[in-house]
């Protein structure tokens, strides 16, 4: 099925490079990374503790204190960063910083015009100079040489001197109240620039600091970050790409992470906090970057990261319920706690793809298979210095499928409540079907198999136990039988509380 399976999801690679990698020695390494103005990173909240106002709150004499201003957060370079006047707190693996802050304050911030026109330019709209993910490409004439304008594509590109201006992604009209919700709900809580933005200085920073270890690595931003899917409270993903070659995950890649620990945790202590190496069939290093908030997860050379975000952010794309409907699945599974891969539930990734595979398998589909459609686009050998090109070229897809947004919602949980068989089938958007299960190890005694679509492994392998995964399966049920009968998301989803989340 996945021939050459061992070198999937990893460039090719000749014998004679195997000593010595010169795949990034294409990209100018002289060339210091472009920083973003600090006047577009508006969004980050810190905790600060003041002697002078200590001391006014403990007298009681807080009217006579004088005007604290406090010193912006910058990174190692001296680079600022402007700090709102909201508290933030942190606990836990996912980003809580909002359930500290006024609701006055959530209100100013999250309800600007960026979120209540029925018309997005872009769900994660990049500045003009920029290439989010791509380090130091726009200087490279590589990236120039290689790119092929085309004018019918509809992915918003990553950089707008190689790609053309996005057309604007117009939003579905909603014609019933619970399609209504839906959309609301994605346009309070979808990804915003100035969300993407702190990411990216965060990566900018950190790749100036790796590359003293290792001088010819390149950082990629990956995930929901950039495939279309992300929310305002989305984590970060980065893929530290150190060499051509394939990395043994379980001893060279700990090796590697376990110096950008000690790196993270000497060094770069001012603004990186709580490096935590963690020892996964995938390890990573997890860690909370202080200026921007964001919780982020480093791996070494999980390069299929870097080729399904791209494939995922064609899907967001190519068809506008796609967006919405991912991101209400994947808040409804957050808050009925089924969105925890390290808890043994589904990770987010998972979810995305089950969406995906209920929207190819309709009998009008509303989404083809990508791969099977355009497979020189998303070649799982293709260079990765190509891989972002490919979104720019693929035209909107035309759906005879007219569901509401709220139609294709309750389906969704019908299809996983009823129809899927969960014992016998594997979900897989590669083949846009539900396929048998493989017979190999990694899918024996599964109770969730959903394929990778790249190197065909089991992205739903921490459903392990028959107690979560019974768990997850009454959770479809009980959704799909409310949302038929009420056709109101409140009764599955409070929409008030998960706005404020965001």
């Amino acid at each position: 099925m996945f021939p050459n399976c061992s070198k999937l999801g990893c460039p090719p690679f000749s014998p004679k490079h195997q000593q010595q990698s010169n795949f990034f020695s294409k990209l100018p390494l002289s060339v210091p990374p472009t920083h973003l103005s600090h006047q577009k990173i508006t969004g980050a909240q810190f905790n600060f503790q003041n002697s002078t106002l200590s001391r006014a709150l403990l007298s009681g004499n807080l009217a006579t204190t004088t005007a604290i201003t406090l010193p912006p957060m910058t990174y190692g370079n001296g680079s600022p960063v402007h700090t709102s006047d909201a508290p933030t707190s942190f606990r836990g693996r996912k980003r809580l910083s909002d359930q500290s802050i006024p609701h006055n304050v959530k209100r100013q911030r999250f309800h600007s015009h960026h979120s209540e026109t029925t018309v997005v330019n872009q769900a994660v709209p990049l500045p003009e100079d920029r290439r989010y993910s791509f380090p130091e490409s726009n200087q490279s004439p590589l990236f120039r040489a290689c790119y092929m304008r085309d004018l019918t594509g509809c992915v918003p590109p990553l950089h707008d001197t190689l790609c053309p201006d996005p057309k604007e992604t117009t939003l579905p009209v909603a014609k019933d109240k619970l399609s209504q919700q839906v959309l609301d709900l994605f346009q309070a809580c979808q990804q915003q620039t100035c969300d993407l933005d702190r990411k990216e200085l965060c990566r900018t920073e950190l790749q100036r600091e790796i590359q003293r270890i290792f001088p010819h690595s390149r950082l990629f931003l990956v995930g929901s970050s950039l495939n279309g899917f992300g929310t305002r409270s989305s984590d970060g993903d980065l893929c530290l790409v150190v060499k051509e070659e394939p990395v043994n995950q379980k001893t060279e890649a700990r090796h590697i992470l376990s110096l950008v620990q000690k790196l993270f945790s000497t060094k770069l202590s001012s603004y990186i906090e709580r490096p935590q190496l963690i020892r996964a069939k995938v390890p990573i290093v997890k860690f909370r970057d202080k200026v921007s908030c964001v919780e982020f997860d480093l791996n070494v050379n999980n390069v299929v990261g870097i080729r399904n975000t791209f494939l995922l952010r064609t899907y967001a794309y190519i068809e506008n319920r796609v967006r919405p409907l991912v991101l209400v699945v994947k808040k409804w599974a957050s808050f009925h706690d089924i969105n925890d891969a390290s808890r043994g539930t589904l990770s987010s990734y998972s979810l995305v793809l089950m969406v995906l595979h209920y929207l190819q398998t309709l009998p009008e589909p509303i989404l083809p298979s990508l791969q099977k459609k355009y497979p020189e686009s998303f070649d799982p050998t293709m260079q990765l210095n190509l891989v972002h090109q490919a979104p720019c070229t693929i035209p909107p897809y035309l759906s005879k499928n007219g569901s509401s947004l709220g139609d294709l919602l309750i389906g969704f949980f019908k299809y996983y409540a009823t129809e899927f068989d969960w014992s016998h089938q594997m979900i897989s958007v590669r083949e846009a079907k539900a396929i048998p299960r493989p017979d190999g190890i990694e899918w024996r005694n599964k109770f969730i198999c959903v394929e990778e679509p790249f190197d065909g492994t089991n992205t739903a392998r921490a459903v392990h136990e028959k107690q979560k995964f019974d768990f997850i399966k009454s959770e479809f049920l009980k959704s799909w039988q409310v949302l038929r009968d009420k056709k109101d998301l409140n009764y599955v989803l409070p929409l008030r509380a998960t706005t404020q989340k965001k």
